[in-house]
């Protein structure tokens, strides 16, 4: 710990924090390592061994302590790697990532090269490992077990591989056997590691390729390497935000920049490879999948691969930032990681020659799978696409083109080398390929010159931009001569080469990013309206942060354009944008965090320009505007270096050591590398981020103190949900920390499960508890459909932990399948009826319709009958659907976990399936679902077919309740109807077979009146959906037949959704209370027999009724249109508009019995008609003003209309229609006044009715009016047959 002190005070603002030596220790010797997979059938060289990391300085650094473990595993993530001087050795480049639980980064940037072994007991262990493998495979071949290349290939890239075979053996002798110590070089190899706070990727990897040519260069180095990296560690500071730095390596300058306080945060790593190697097409679906937080996986052979695709990613998500796992090497011995049931970023190295299929994923239902090498990816099932996808695409297509580079990637790109030893023929190419294509990365392939790269290098020559480049390398200190083809003219170039490559490197990478940001500033540009502050202080917002809601989501989707709202209402929902309002709310009382600072900037400069209307729900495609500038900003900073740092210097080292020794890297003198100098003025500054994570730590501290420490973890946890599982634990693999992770796993799923249930509920219940007069509250569909796929994938995600083989991509799936198999088979054996385990439920006996049976195997045949759904995760999704629908989701899967011989059978003991308690509390958090209503199910799948079973129910005690005329029935819905069917005669019930209806709105039920008893007097319809069991009841309460009540043949009933009845939610488990209904008023009985009953509603009853009736319509139309329900209802059902005027228009009638017969509202409606007809004929109304002869023309068309169809809808249904239609046309209020001062209102109504007080009648239709604003339609079924 010697240079904790000294050395540490500068660490947050030095360039780098550590330089590392890992290799192989030739104290412990060959340690075979079995975490990487140990394989005995392969030769020894080809074999995986145990790496150490040799050295390290400083020895440790307070805020970031060296973790030795994890440095090891990821400077050599496959151990040591083996070659004899017949094999190539190319030295390799790549990078790593550790990310701490905080959630900050270091960066590793690793030179792996080969080194002679000189150690005599490493050789003949070797040569005796060969001698052990010959003899025990004697068939094996011994040249063709050690011809192709070792595991250090895994760092090659996988054009390497390809090449291996034919070009690598280039010795003699050494083809024939694997290694013979008298004939053979052994080498091994060793890694030279600079570890920093940023990503500096150019930066490093020229300073470490420089550090090995001083080794492997014929004359020794100007300095001891000792100076050179005292210089990079201790006296080369961070770049200023907004500047460049200059510092020196061995031979060459080195240039960084970092860009300014208001510009994008530093990305290093070239974006443009990421493009050629995946597509843009490709990498807006892997961005917009690791946008929405699913599960990504990278699968290259390359690792540098790997962290080029990983960190280019997650730069693109400025202004957001991943949450998650993020892992973009993972060593081999962590594999089991993959099984990690939470989103992750991870990169798996591919082992060469081995595909996609044998990797075994633990899941795939939400999996993105990212197969570098072969410029394909995998996506996940049904994910939204990127708003505007085809403009994006365009505009990132043209910046790609405007460097020369392909959109459609796939491509692998053409490697330029980094600088190393003197350059071999084959480097000269290598040299003239990285000219004419030089953003891309270092692949290490040997070739000669095409003719297209020759004709590219013709075309360069003489090139303007060249001599701004050649002007640019020679303020950096570099003499670029004039380019030609030649070896020393490659060499020579190498520095203005690299000056050129990093410019547009990062001109591309700045304006690639911009395109990106700019989709964020015009998709978020009002975000901030729409975040909600509600706690006094930081203190009470950490504490109640699971409590609180901080952003308004239905009003921020509801000024979002529509084509946006599939992806928006995702990933809203995501931690990532929970994170950012997060930062947003914490900003009142702390610094802005950096990302967050940048784009408040970006959106308030976007408003200062943009003065006039602002640009809301418009999805018109605004393109970025400032690609120009930014490209700008970079070339003027690396064109004007504003700081050098000092050079390197002789340090004061002791006589003899620092020798220099060709091929070898000297052992460092470590006392001289252990502390920095004390006296540097940059020394003591720190960052404000800094002071903020020293605040932070301060507090937490603080808060620890406190007696209550469970309150403490809560805040910490409430800071970030799953930040603890960012990064696995690299450093120790024993049983007990992967316990410990799963365990944390299992703890997570449980948390997230609670959250996702709890946020679905408060979701459907607080809206407005009562709509329509029946207790379903709804919530936007869009919100909801995007709650239930969450749902949906946690549930993949848990019931993929811990498998012990997978089988098909959803987990859930085929353990149903499983089950199915199981069930079926105890079935045949008992002999029994194939549903013996289903729950007979209550029959609905009293209303007529048979009982449903409980079938857990009954929802899956259902689901396997839908030909629409081609996949196994499609088919767990509508399965899930399906259960919450019928409030059977938690009951489910209690059966399917119940079967216990098969959960053991199918998961390992750490499963969160097998964790009985969790397990317990997890059905229990689904259970409280069963409290809403969803048709989650219905209203996504709208195509199928689905069987509907009908019952007509007479009313019994009366002796007409079978009628010999021939009945007919139509069922109508939200989606459409089925249809006018007959019923078979006498036959109450019957089944029909229908595409998706939707929720059931109206019946029309009819006959025709053939027949002695042609008078049929029914109670009421039941329909019910036979895959969902939700049952509608329709009442009538009316007679249909000529001569009889209103001489109605057919009736339009409004049906309503039953709620299952106690015994039903008992036998789910759930007892909720029943959903709350307005007081049944029975008005569908004919108004006559209301009177008769003396049921008489008050004046006041009546104008509360109209008042409730109206108000109802007009919240309707308040609400977004997916979350209306049905406005046949409000217009037509209980305590709806029709009735309650039709108990206006009753109130004070004079329907007594005159010669027997019985006289309706709508006699009095016609008799008005009539009279106003004759009037004029006779030319009484000439006088009037010529609007009210309009308006009298319009009731007269109406009436006529409604009298001349063809159906025999009855005087009562003829008076529903005229209402509907003047609702619709929005001609009541012209209307009413017609009817009140015509002269028989006085025949035909007491002076107290309410049709004859004046201001009565004036406040209706003032009331009526308020209708005006919105447009009405009216169902098909109401309004069929009548011609207006």
């Amino acid at each position: 710990m010697s240079g904790s002190t000294t050395g540490s005070g500068a660490a947050p603002c030095r360039f780098a924090h550590y330089f590392v030596i890992c290799g192989i220790d030739t104290e412990t010797g060959l340690e075979p390592d079995e975490l990487a997979g140990e394989n005995l059938e392969q030769s020894p060289l080809k074999r995986t061994f145990k790496s150490k990391v040799l050295a390290h300085y400083p020895e440790n650094v307070e805020w970031n302590p060296f973790d030795q473990d994890a440095v090891n595993m990821l400077c050599m993530p496959k151990g040591l790697s083996f070659r004899t001087q017949a094999d190539l050795r190319e030295p390799q480049f790549h990078s790593f990532i550790i990310t701490r639980e905080d959630g900050s980064r270091t960066y590793g940037f690793v030179h792996t090269f080969y080194e002679e072994v000189t150690s005599p007991q490493i050789c003949s262990a070797m040569q005796t490992l060969y001698q052990m493998h010959n003899a025990e495979n004697p068939s094996s071949n011994p040249s063709s077990s050690s011809s192709s290349s070792s595991s250090m290939d895994s760092l090659a890239s996988s054009m390497d591989e390809a090449d291996s075979s034919s070009s690598q053996r280039v010795g003699g002798g050494a083809g024939m056997g694997g290694y013979d110590a008298s004939r053979d070089t052994l080498y091994v190899s060793k890694a030279l590691c600079l570890i920093t706070p940023m990503p500096f990727m150019h930066a490093c990897r020229h300073f470490l390729a420089q550090l090995h040519r001083a080794v492997t260069s014929a004359s020794p180095p100007p300095l001891p390497l000792e100076s050179y990296i005292h210089n990079v560690l201790y006296e080369v500071p961070l770049p200023p935000p907004g500047r460049s730095l200059k510092f020196h390596g061995v031979y060459e300058p080195i240039v960084c920049q970092r860009p300014g306080p208001g510009e994008l945060p530093l990305a290093d790593f070239p974006l443009g490879v990421a493009f050629s190697l995946l597509g843009v097409e490709n990498l807006v679906q892997l961005f917009t999948c690791t946008m929405l937080e699913m599960q990504i996986l990278l699968y290259s052979q390359d690792y540098q691969r790997l962290m080029t695709v990983a960190e280019g990613i997650t730069t693109l998500l400025f202004p957001f930032q991943w949450q998650h796992v993020y892992v973009p090497i993972l060593p081999a011995s962590l594999r089991h990681f993959l099984d990690a049931p939470v989103p992750y970023l991870m990169g798996l190295q591919s082992k060469e020659g081995t595909d996609r299929s044998k990797l075994e994923l633990p899941q795939e239902a939400n999996l993105c799978f990212v197969d570098i090498d072969n410029h394909c990816i995998d996506l996940p099932e049904d994910f939204p696409q990127f708003p505007n996808k085809p403009d994006f695409i365009k505009e990132l297509s043209e910046v790609l083109q405007s460097y020369g580079l392909s959109p459609q990637g796939g491509a692998p790109p053409v490697p330029t080398t980094s600088t190393t030893s003197s350059p071999s023929p084959g480097s000269v190419s290598k040299g003239l390929r990285s000219l004419a294509l030089s953003e891309l990365e270092d692949d290490g392939r040997n070739g000669n010159l095409g003719g297209e790269e020759r004709a590219v290098l013709e075309l360069l020559q003489g090139n303007a931009t060249l001599e701004r480049l050649r002007a640019l390398a020679k303020r950096t200190g570099v003499e670029v001569g004039r380019m030609d083809g030649s070896a020393g003219g490659a060499q020579q170039q190498a520095g203005g080469r690299t000056a050129a490559e990093e410019l547009r490197n990062a001109k591309l990478n700045v304006q690639l990013r911009e395109v990106f940001a700019s989709r964020f500033t015009t998709m978020f540009a009002d975000y901030e309206a729409f975040v909600i502050q509600s706690a006094p202080d930081l203190e009470s917002w950490l504490t109640n942060r699971e409590q609180m809601h901080n952003f308004d989501k239905a009003s921020f989707l509801s000024d979002q354009p529509e084509p946006y709202l599939p992806f928006l209402s995702h990933f809203i929902e995501t931690q990532m944008f929970a994170t950012f309002i997060d930062n947003k709310i914490m900003s009142q009382w702390e610094d802005k965090e950096p990302l967050l600072r940048v784009f408040d900037g970006r959106i308030d400069k976007a408003r200062l320009y943009n003065v006039r209307a602002p640009s809301l729900r418009s999805s018109n495609y605004q393109r970025c505007t400032v690609l120009k500038e930014s490209a700008q900003a970079i070339e003027q900073r690396l064109m004007k270096i504003d700081h050098t740092a000092i050079h390197p210097h002789l340090l004061d080292m002791k006589i003899g050591q620092g020798k220099y020794e060709h091929g070898f890297f000297p052992k460092l003198q470590a006392d001289v590398l252990a502390t920095g100098p004390t006296n540097n003025k940059w020394s003591n500054r720190t960052t404000t981020a800094q002071r903020r994570k020293d605040r932070y730590r301060h507090h937490t501290e603080h808060l620890t103190l406190d007696n209550d420490v469970k309150e403490q973890k809560y805040m910490q946890e409430a800071r970030s949900l799953g930040k603890s599982l960012r990064q696995p634990k690299l450093s120790d693999l024993s049983p007990a920390v992967i316990a410990q992770t799963n365990w944390k796993f299992v703890e997570g799923l449980l948390k997230e499960c609670r959250m996702k249930t709890k946020r679905m509920l408060v979701e459907k219940m607080g809206r407005e508890a009562v709509e329509l007069g029946h207790g379903e509250a709804n919530i936007t569909g869009l919100e909801e459909n995007t709650l239930i796929a969450s749902l949906c994938d946690l549930l993949e995600r848990i019931w993929s932990h811990g498998l012990q083989v997978k089988q098909g991509k959803s987990a859930l799936w085929s353990h149903l399948l499983h089950y199915q198999a199981r069930e079926e088979k105890l079935a045949e054996q008992q002999a029994l009826s194939p549903v013996s385990n289903g729950e007979r439920r209550k029959s609905e006996s009293s209303l007529g319709l048979p009982s449903i049976r409980v079938s857990l195997l009954q929802d899956m045949r259902h689901i396997q009958s839908m030909g629409e759904i081609k996949t196994e995760v499609g088919r767990a999704r509508a399965w899930i659907r399906l259960s919450l629908e019928k409030k059977l989701l938690s009951q489910h899967l209690k059966q399917l976990l119940s079967r216990q011989a098969l959960a053991k059978k199918l998961y390992k003991r750490y499963a969160f399936l097998r964790c009985e308690e969790e397990k317990e509390q997890f059905l229990f958090h689904l259970l409280s679902l069963n409290a809403v209503d969803y048709f989650c199910f219905t209203s996504v799948f709208t195509t199928i077919m689905i069987p509907y079973r009908a019952v007509i129910l007479p009313i019994k005690k009366l002796s007409n309740a079978m009628t010999t005329s021939n009945p007919w029935v139509c069922v109508s819905g939200e989606l459409g109807d089925s249809g006018i069917m007959q019923i078979p005669k006498n036959v109450l019930e019957m089944t029909f077979d229908c595409q998706n209806l939707g929720k059931l709105t109206t019946v029309q039920l009819g006959h025709d009146n053939s027949g002695l008893l042609a008078k049929w007097l029914v109670d009421c319809v039941m329909v019910r959906n036979e895959i969902t069991g939700h049952t509608y009841k329709f009442p009538c309460g009316r007679w249909l037949g000529k001569g009889v009540d209103d001489g109605s043949l057919e009736r339009v009933l409004i049906g309503e959704l039953l709620a299952p009845s106690a015994e039903e939610d008992y036998g789910r488990g759930c007892r909720t209370p029943p959903a709350q209904r307005s007081p049944s008023q029975t008005r569908r009985i004919s108004i006559i027999s209301l009177t008769a009953r003396g049921y008489k509603p008050t004046s006041a009853q009546i104008q509360e009724a109209i008042g409730e009736a109206v108000n109802n319509i007009i919240k309707h139309f308040h609400k977004p249109e997916k979350e209306r329900g049905s406005l046949t209802i409000l217009l037509c059902g209980e305590c709806g508009l029709v009735g309650a005027l039709e108990q206006f228009f009753h109130h004070g009638f004079k329907s007594a019995r005159l010669f027997q017969k019985t006289v309706f509202v709508w006699d009095f409606v016609e008799k008005a008609v009539a009279f106003m007809e004759s009037a004029d004929q006779m030319g009484d109304l000439q006088e009037t003003a010529e609007p009210m002869g309009m308006t009298c023309h319009s009731l007269c068309r109406y009436v006529n209309a409604i009298n001349s169809t063809t159906r025999n809808i009855g005087k009562d249904g003829k008076f529903q229609l005229l209402v509907c239609l003047g609702a619709r046309d929005r001609l009541l209020p012209q209307w009413l006044p017609l009817l009140v001062e015509c002269p028989l209102i006085q025949r035909m109504y007491e002076d107290s009715a309410l049709l004859r007080e004046r201001t009565t009648v004036n406040a209706l239709i003032s009331v009526l009016e308020t209708l005006h604003d919105f447009p009405i339609t009216l169902e098909a079924s109401l309004v069929k047959g009548i011609d207006l």
